[in-house]
């Protein structure tokens, strides 16, 4: 009878091993699924930032000074525009929605560039005497 109960619990406690064995496994594979997610995500994460570099090697980089003092002179009787006013003309025209500070950052060049392509101009992003011409229209008046 001992022996009985010997073997009887030396397979129960097997059974408990084995069991414990394959709950291992699973919760390995669950943590390594998890991993494979996280090093997906920061690949991903990864390209988008060198095709935001890559981007940005392409552009060149013009301080504010530099754009204002390309565009002082432009226009009718070389009236003097800043970039103020070239966000106000852009918003009246519908194509930029940031605030209007003077800046001519991304979000102003991506106005000017969809302002440029929309009224077949070259889409450079850079206001000059042709794209001033067409946008200067929108100062008083806004479309949206």
């Amino acid at each position: 009878m001992a022996k009985k109960l010997m073997w009887v619990g030396l397979a129960v406690m097997g059974i408990f091993v084995l069991n414990g064995c394959a709950t291992m496994n699973k919760n390995d594979e669950l943590l390594n699924q998890g991993l494979r997610n996280k090093i997906s995500a920061l690949e991903t994460q990864l390209k988008e930032k060198d095709d935001e570099i890559n981007s940005l090697k392409e552009t060149p980089v013009k301080s504010s000074e530099d754009v204002n003092a390309n565009i002082s002179k432009v226009g009718e009787a070389n009236q003097q525009i800043d970039s103020k006013q070239i966000q106000t003309a852009l918003k009246n025209a519908g194509y930029y929605q940031g605030a209007v500070d003077g800046k001519m950052g991304k979000k102003t060049r991506k106005a000017v560039r969809e302002f440029q392509k929309a009224n077949n101009l070259p889409a450079d992003g850079r206001v000059g005497k042709n794209t001033w011409l067409v946008l200067k229209e929108y100062l008083e008046k806004k479309v949206k």
